[in-house]
């Protein structure tokens, strides 16, 4: 496994060059908790990424994208509500839940990041990714514990230090039906006219 500091210069050209190799997964800090992130399109390196943190295979994993147009370019499908949110909070904390061409549903975030945002666009593909913790653990906000608590080893990891205490996860509103629904009140606050309540509270 390569580690860099995430000021290091190197580490963002070392990140795009791993991620052109199969079967990679990085993990990466956000600004909410650290994650862990392969190409959407690669199917071995998401089936690691389960492996990595003893998640049930049923649980899908999101997409981080660097504008929402890239998640459109890519077949979701967004109603008027959902391209109102993505126009006015992202990029930021919040993942859409969406449907997609073809049937299904995918979620997705622009993150707020400056590392993240550089390797989307350097890279012009959505990132599969979820947070960098075993199943049911909490999340990770040190990259050397979420390192540590993985069952298996990245081949590269990004360490930003502690990420603030107070960061918490993105808020998820799931877009797919006629009434916008927060499935996870998060760092991004929504008030949806009574559409959800949220199952979880960031404190």
């Amino acid at each position: 496994m390569k580690l860099y500091r995430a000021d290091d210069p190197a580490a963002l050209p070392m990140a795009k060059a791993a991620l052109r190799r199969p079967g990679a997964v990085l993990l990466l800090p956000t600004e909410t908790v650290y994650g862990l992130v392969c190409r959407a399109d690669d199917e071995s390196a998401r089936r690691r990424i389960f492996e990595l943190k003893s998640r049930a295979g049923s649980k899908p994993l999101g997409w981080f994208v660097a504008d929402w147009r890239m998640a459109e370019r890519r077949g979701a499908i967004l109603t008027p509500a959902a391209r109102a949110a993505a126009e006015r909070h992202m990029p930021g904390a919040l993942t859409m839940i969406v449907r997609r061409e073809g049937g299904g549903t995918v979620g997705f975030r622009v993150p707020d990041h400056p590392l993240l945002a550089a390797l989307l666009r350097g890279i012009g593909e959505p990132l599969a990714q979820t947070s960098a913790n075993r199943s049911g653990a909490p999340d990770a906000r040190d990259c050397r514990e979420a390192l540590a608590g993985l069952a298996g080893e990245v081949d590269l990891a990004v360490d930003a230090g502690e990420l603030a205490p107070g960061a918490c996860a993105s808020t998820v509103v799931d877009f797919s039906g006629e009434t916008p629904k927060i499935l996870r009140q998060g760092a991004v606050r929504l008030d949806l006219g009574g559409g959800g309540r949220g199952t979880e509270k960031c404190e």
